[in-house]
């Protein structure tokens, strides 16, 4: 008989229980709702952008093809954990299966380092046009592009599956239910009747090196961007933008780091603040980037609104056919 690759515990059980929110089960209807709001709030917000850069053709310099690839990170992102957050909060739904929270802890970690590097990527893209604007167009070319896209990929999968294959092969013979409300891996390696050190220092010392790379190298170009632009008319505006990007970028980063270092080394953390923590770095960033990258960005608010005006103004009004108009009155 072929060995159990999955190692499930006494072959009786092929299953985890998710908790959700430890201390606040008594709350799923109201927690319920603000998932489900910020998951409405992230998909239409990301759906927008994707749907406008893929409309308009105009959008095809490199900081769109970013923000899509932002984009389609963070519906990723949330999509793998809050359908399921809110059928254990509205159904009582609490299991999920060992392949299912293995490949929900896989899209989870790739996407948080794939999101990592696209906004490195950005930060990359706006200190070229506003430092080298003549040479932008030659050094960022759909070729670059292309292959910035596959580095941040293959990162991803470089850190990625050997956490994964770690995870996989532990032997889970304790308890089952995850005090999380989706596959947390620390959370889950816990339940390892193993010594789960060798992975904790895997993922704190991996999670530290791409964070530490990944921020040293933003905040140096948003510094020289700071520098290039100090004293002249449009400084103000740099210092506002920038300033707008840092605080998502650390929206997302802070509470991250601090949700790892916590499950680490925080035993004086509460578990339900360790988890709301968790929630909130996969979560919000995706409901925030949309608004603060891309609808702040001329083109696309410009490609939006001329988006809703011309359908607006395509159709007839009651008692008339007017058809089609070329744009607003």
């Amino acid at each position: 008989m072929a060995s159990d690759p999955f190692n499930y515990p006494n072959g009786s059980s092929s299953s985890f229980i998710l908790v959700g929110v430890p201390t606040l089960e008594a709350f799923p209807i109201c927690l319920g709702i603000l998932f489900c709001s910020a998951y409405i709030i992230a998909l239409v917000g990301n759906g927008v952008v994707l749907l406008v850069i893929g409309l308009d053709k105009s959008l095809r310099d490199p900081m769109h093809c970013f923000l899509g690839m932002l984009a389609v990170i963070d519906v990723v992102m949330v999509t793998s954990i809050i359908p399921k957050m809110l059928s254990i909060f509205w159904l009582n739904s609490t299991e999920i299966g060992y392949v299912a929270c293995f490949v929900q802890m896989f899209l989870v970690h790739s996407a948080t380092s794939e999101e990592s590097g696209v906004l490195l990527a950005m930060a990359f893209d706006r200190y070229i046009a506003i430092c080298h604007p003549l040479r932008y167009q030659r050094i960022l070319n759909h070729q670059t592009i292309a292959r910035i896209g596959l580095a941040i990929m293959v990162r991803a999968l470089l850190f990625i599956v050997p956490l994964a294959g770690m995870v996989t092969k532990l032997p889970y013979c304790r308890s089952l239910v995850v005090p999380h409300s989706y596959c947390e891996h620390m959370a889950v390696v816990k339940l390892a009747c193993a010594d789960p050190r060798p992975i904790r220092f895997y993922c704190v010392s991996m999670s530290s090196l791409i964070v530490g790379m990944d921020m040293a190298f933003i905040a140096v170009s948003y510094g020289m961007i700071l520098k290039v632009v100090l004293g002249k008319k449009s400084c103000w505006k740099a210092f506002r933008t920038c300033g707008c990007h840092i605080c998502v970028m650390m929206l997302y980063y802070i509470p991250g780091m601090v949700s790892i270092y916590a499950q680490q080394f925080g035993s004086s953390v509460s578990v339900r603040a360790q988890v709301l923590l968790a929630d909130l770095y996969l979560i919000l960033p995706a409901m925030l980037n949309p608004i603060i990258y891309s609808m702040r960005t001329k083109q696309i608010h410009q490609a939006v609104l001329k988006m809703l005006f011309s359908r607006k103004e395509g159709m007839p009004s009651k008692g008339t056919w007017t058809g089609w108009r070329s744009g607003p009155t």
